[in-house]
This record gives structure tokens, sequence and C-alpha cells, in this order.
């Protein structure tokens, strides 16, 4: 399970690159992303593709809430249940823009990077009223989190059982932010070995 990566591409560079029509995202600070922390995405707004910030952690299944906060979902896979389908249409996807993503291993954490170019996860979001602290109480966040999938041999050397949903191209880009879930349900698949490389930490 993916629960840390890092983000250093620059605002600016992001509104550009995944061609984002507003930025309403504030100041995005580069750096290490863990479960809970704000992070940048990109989503479909009134006007068109924007940069927001979401909050790392969708609802949490009603039946696997533990106690009296919501600690947030950061990785999907059973795209079947109901509860995640409502979630699958254009409106609710987003690109996480990512450099590298961490997997545990003994010791440490084995972090993985594409060979070359920018990398986004495919990912929903949702704005959810509920408790994620309980000294907060509830609080209303625009929350995200993305696919994973069945890993591919460089990950699957770490974690055998998944691996984020990795999309690397604006074709796939655009194909994920606008296309019927049939056709983007295609794009839950892993990322070929040749584009990804295991960096040692």
């Amino acid at each position: 399970m993916c629960n840390l990566y890092t983000q250093t591409t620059a605002q600016q560079a992001m509104v550009q690159l995944f061609r984002a029509v507003r930025d309403v995202a504030g100041n995005v600070e580069p750096g290490d992303i863990y479960p809970d922390r704000a992070a940048p995405i990109i989503r479909n707004g009134p006007e068109g593709r924007e940069l927001a910030k979401g909050r790392w952690g969708m609802p949490t299944p009603p039946m696997f809430i533990k106690g009296k906060a919501d600690r947030g979902v950061t990785n999907i896979r059973n795209t079947a249940s109901p509860h995640w389908r409502r979630w699958l249409g254009p409106e609710n996807r987003c690109l996480v823009p990512f450099d590298r993503f961490a997997e545990p291993k003994p010791g440490g954490n084995a972090w993985f990077a594409l060979t070359e170019g920018q990398g986004a996860f495919a990912g929903i979001w949702t704005e959810w009223s509920s408790v994620r602290k309980v000294k907060d109480g509830e609080t209303t966040d625009q929350l995200f989190g993305f696919l994973t999938t069945t890993p591919n041999g460089i990950v699957g050397t770490i974690h055998p059982k998944a691996m984020p949903v990795i999309l690397t191209t604006p074709q796939e880009w655009d194909l994920w932010m606008t296309a019927p879930w049939a056709e983007a349900k295609t794009l839950q698949r892993p990322l070929e070995d040749d584009l990804m490389v295991l960096i040692e930490d």
C-alpha cells in the first residue's frame, strides 16, 4: 500500500503541463506527502481543469471505521464496490502529480520513480463532512485518493500485492479525465516495467 509519495514540481509547471485553466490551490509546498496531508490535484472544474488541493484519504466505508474518527482510505482497488462507484465519473476524477512513491521494506522504504517525464496517479476526489481527528470535530474537506492495481515486475519485488495506477502521457491524462467509465477503467493496469526504476534509499 502506497502511503508516502513526493511531489516537487513547481506550481506553474503543473498548471502548464496538465493544461489547467485555473489555479485555486493557494500555496503549494513541494515535499513528501503523507496520509491526511494536503497535496495538489488536477480536477475538472466549472471552467475546465483546475489545480486544487485535497486532503489525502477518501471517506472510509462505514463498516470499516474504527472509533470516532475516519482516518480515510488512500488507495482504492475495488472499483466495483458501491461505496466507490459514486465517485468514478469524470466530475470526481483527478490527476495526482508525483515524482516518486514509497513502499515499505524491512529497515525503511523502497522508492520508485519513472525513468523519465512527469507522472500522475489516477485519482478520485470528493467534498465530504466527517470527523478526521477527534480534537478537530467534524470538518468539511476536499478529499482524494488514487486507484491501485496488480504490481508490475519492478514494484512486485518489494510489494507483491498492489501498486498505484500511474498515467504518463497527455493522452492517458485526457482519457482519465473525460472518458466514460467503461473506457477509463482500462487504465487501471500496471505500468510497463521499462518505464519505472527502483531507487535505493
